[in-house]
């Protein structure tokens, strides 16, 4: 499989706006395992190759275990994620599936355990990634071997 146009090199604006929003989210206070987690699970249903390669491996680097790695996809049958992690969880699917909307049991008890300031930030979070995703997919990207 080959990778199609270089975004960043045929609309490097477009690109660098959402590089933008990639580094506000970077700069927020967003805790690390909050973002790799968002980025991984997210990339997981979306079935981005390149970005989950690109995430796992932050995640490691960042301090996540292979065991809670290996079990995302699963998360809901484990007890290897908080009760925060979980409703962060919960959210990243429903954002990332949106057409099947966000229920509001999902948002409230994210409103709750978060709080509106970290929630927003969850939110763009899960947007970023899914935007990353998207032109991942669209374009062929692939992870490098090993």
């Amino acid at each position: 499989m080959t990778t199609r146009i270089k975004i960043d090199e045929v609309e490097p604006a477009g690109y660098k706006a959402i590089l933008g929003l990639e580094r506000f989210i970077e700069s927020t206070p967003l805790a690390k395992v909050h973002k790799d987690l968002i980025k991984i699970r997210a990339s997981q249903v979306n079935g981005c190759a390149f970005c989950i390669d690109m995430h796992t491996r932050e995640a490691r680097k960042n301090g996540e275990t292979e065991q809670r790695i290996y079990a995302l996809s699963a998360w809901r049958d484990t007890s290897f994620f908080t009760n925060e992690e979980r409703t962060i969880l919960a959210l990243t699917e429903e954002v990332t599936l949106i057409g099947n909307q966000v229920n509001d049991q999902t948002y409230a008890a994210a409103l709750a355990a978060l709080g509106e300031s970290y929630l927003a930030q969850v939110i763009l979070a899960i947007i970023t990634i899914n935007a990353w995703n998207r032109i991942g997919i669209a374009i062929r990207l692939a992870p490098e071997p090993a």
